[in-house]
């Protein structure tokens, strides 16, 4: 009896433990196959996990693919910390930090990561200002430019920097493509070039379909009528899921919502989705 306590008790432990590394570590699950990424929402004017603070700016945990990267660090330092706290996170496991933008609400946590990790690689717009760019050496990271899309390793890529404009002002963005099992998940910081013309430069850059779409869509002035022609798009690409936020405008996210139903992803810090699966 004790024999059969023992085995049943191991082989729980295998199981439990093959399920956590499907899930969060470890290159493939016991079928072999690569696992699927995981992105979890740090910051997000939107909360989804009590004990996390909402706030104005976004950034994402990607982990799963080859390396895992911070997409964005949000606007404030101790509300990034505390979230990351509140998750549980470990910001010494970042392998490279991908900044959308140089806006504050996408880059203001960025010393507090450099303090926990000095010497990351910080992939930012190649036209994002010279000054920021400075900042981010002087406090210890190593600034990588992107113009052109780009693979940074199998299944990841930047559409490159799109340029863009948003209240007169020039902005440059860039933002990221991951190949997935169930196509490509694009996930975007403010979307200032506009979110159509991003989607369609992933699918050039990525030569799949989009099965996902994450972050900000920067719509929070757009009337109705314009935001359901750009939810018409995003049929006509076919995407499949989308997980609107930040500032898209809360009037915009209903409409997608309403339009992508059960397909539609609740965002919000403490957010945890499993890219590329249904």
């Amino acid at each position: 009896m004790k024999f059969f306590q023992k085995k049943t008790a191991i082989l729980a432990a295998v199981l439990a433990a093959g399920l956590a590394c499907q899930l969060f570590g470890g290159a493939q699950n016991t079928q072999g196959k690569p696992r699927n990424p995981v992105l979890t929402v740090l910051y997000d004017h939107y909360s989804f996990q009590d004990g996390c603070a909402a706030d104005w700016g976004f950034a994402a945990l990607i982990e799963g693919p080859a390396k895992t990267i911070l997409y964005d660090t949000g606007t404030k330092d101790g509300i990034l910390l505390k979230n990351v706290g509140a998750l549980n996170i470990d910001l010494g496991q970042v392998d490279l930090v991908f900044i959308s933008h140089d806006h504050n609400d996408h880059s203001g946590g960025l010393q507090a990561v450099l303090q926990k990790k000095s010497g990351i690689p910080v992939y930012v717009p190649s036209g994002s200002y010279a000054e920021f760019q400075s900042q981010i050496r002087e406090k210890g990271g190593q600034v990588v430019t992107v113009k052109e899309a780009q693979t940074f390793f199998p299944g990841v890529q930047s559409t490159g920097d799109l340029g863009g404009v948003s209240y007169g002002e020039a902005i440059h963005e860039q933002a990221l493509i991951l190949d997935t099992p169930q196509g490509l998940v694009v996930v975007t910081g403010c979307a200032h070039p506009g979110i159509v013309r991003i989607l369609e430069k992933a699918k050039e850059v990525g030569k799949k379909d989009i099965g996902m779409v994450l972050g900000g869509f920067h719509l929070v002035q757009m009337p109705t009528a314009e935001v359901e022609k750009i939810i018409a798009r995003f049929k006509e690409l076919g995407v499949k899921r989308v997980g609107a936020t930040h500032c898209t405008g809360d009037a915009a996210i209903g409409l997608f919502r309403k339009a992508f139903g059960a397909d539609f992803v609740e965002m919000g810090v403490g957010r945890k989705i499993e890219l590329g699966a249904r």
